[in-house]
């Protein structure tokens, strides 16, 4: 398996839409921190970057790598090796090169102006946010052969966890106002980690007391040790679920 992580490493890290992306994250990062001249601003606004753009990068990065890699898969599948360990390999090259990517371009501002809990909570949440949506991407590219497919798929998943999940819960609050929402609130929180990493971030920053009883609520149960321990375990089995049902597709497929 390190064989194929570090040959798959090496392909990615010559890419050039990697050191874009490095240099994109780098250049957006020293300008948010250099912009407002406010640390606790410029995390905020490299909040909302990781928020929206490390989803979708490595939705549709890794799906179309999958696919762009299927010949090497497909002679990979021919030796005598398991198919859980090229998948595996794969997942961890490319995963690996991403949260690369993210350390350097977000990292490095992060160290020399924000070097403190929440920085660290900032980079550690985009690095699980990473590893989240490729196991996704991998996912989608393996139940599907089709390319176009798979790459809709990709954006139909970034989508709905970045912009239509949000809605969906205005929606459901406005219609059961009179009711007690805020277990059921955090549950609909928890489907989605976007907005659980986003939440573990703004409570690291000290905000909850801007998002009224709710935000209380979200302090009592997230706020704590147990309670990032509990958040840290959903963004786990993000991980891990993702990547469960891609193996165990991608063991009985006919390549």
């Amino acid at each position: 398996m390190l064989k194929i992580v570090r040959y798959v490493l090496q392909d990615i890290i010559r890419s050039r839409i990697i050191i874009a992306y490095t240099l994109i994250l780098l250049a957006a990062s020293f300008g948010l921190f250099n912009l407002g001249g406010d640390v606790s601003k410029g995390l905020i606004g490299l909040l909302s970057l990781i928020m929206l753009v490390v989803p979708l990068v490595c939705l549709i990065f890794g799906t179309i790598h999958f696919y762009n890699s299927y010949e090497f898969i497909e002679l990979l599948a021919s030796q005598p090796l398991k198919r859980r360990t090229i998948l595996l390999g794969e997942f961890l090259g490319v995963a690996g090169a991403l949260c690369g990517a993210l350390l350097l371009g977000i990292g490095l501002p992060v160290l020399l102006y924000a070097a403190g809990a929440t920085g660290f909570t900032l980079l550690a949440v985009g690095v699980v946010l990473t590893l989240v949506f490729v196991a996704l991407a991998f996912l989608g590219a393996v139940a599907t052969r089709d390319k176009a497919r798979g790459v809709g798929m990709a954006m139909l998943i970034w989508f709905y966890f970045a912009l239509l999940h949000g809605g969906l819960m205005l929606l459901i609050m406005f219609a059961f106002e009179d009711y007690p929402l805020e277990k059921p609130t955090m549950a609909m929180i928890a489907l989605n980690p976007i907005d659980l990493g986003r939440v573990v971030v703004l409570l690291q920053m000290d905000v909850s007391a801007l998002m009224g009883y709710t935000g209380a609520l979200m302090k009592d149960l997230l706020g704590t040790a147990s309670g990032i321990s509990s958040a840290a375990g959903i963004l786990l089995l993000w991980i891990l679920i993702p990547l469960g049902l891609a193996l165990w597709i991608f063991r009985r497929k006919d390549l």
